[in-house]
């Protein structure tokens, strides 16, 4: 399956992608506000080839229009029955970051869930101190629903995640 958004197209993980997602998790500044941690490459390697065989999960590799490979985004937890997911994105390489690919993959992946998926609900967590991925949420649609207070524990400290989400009426009401 490949996705086409306006600044990049979404694409199957494959094992080539390994070594590149190691050098980023192993990265403080990409991981901070993910659950990642530091992983090998067989490791990141076993994930990759179990990918095919997780039916509640979509996890796609993000490339620029030119072939480079940036980071990656999916669904989570997704439910057929109550026709929900979890989002989630991580721009890996930092020379991207700031520059509209998380906002364009995010943008693609929303309307891939709304419309191919029949998702009703995609929810989120997000560190209270990501504001850059708070902006980008809101502007696409997200809507705060409550703090998970002190729910993330990052260099000795805890941090409150927002729980947002946006509903398909809603995305609908944006994307006329």
């Amino acid at each position: 399956m490949i996705i086409k958004g306006e600044k990049t197209t979404l694409r199957p993980i494959k094992l080539a992608d390994a070594p590149r997602f190691v050098k980023w998790f192993a990265d403080f500044e990409v991981t901070q506000f993910i659950s990642g941690r530091r992983v090998t490459l067989a490791e990141e390697r076993k994930w990759i080839r179990g990918l095919s065989k997780k039916k509640r999960q979509l996890a796609l590799a993000i490339e620029t229009k030119d072939g480079v490979h940036i980071g990656s985004i999916g669904f989570h937890e997704i439910s057929t029955k109550d026709k929900n997911a979890t989002f989630g994105i991580s721009i890996g390489d930092k020379r991207y970051w700031n520059h509209g690919y998380g906002t364009d993959a995010t943008r693609v992946l929303l309307r891939y869930g709304f419309q191919k998926l029949k998702l009703h609900r995609i929810g989120l967590e997000v560190h209270e101190n990501n504001p850059r991925a708070i902006k980008v949420y809101k502007c696409l649609g997200f809507k705060k629903e409550g703090i998970k207070r002190e729910s993330v524990l990052r260099k000795g400290k805890f941090h409150n995640s927002i729980v947002m989400s946006i509903l398909k009426n809603e995305w609908k009401e944006r994307n006329k």
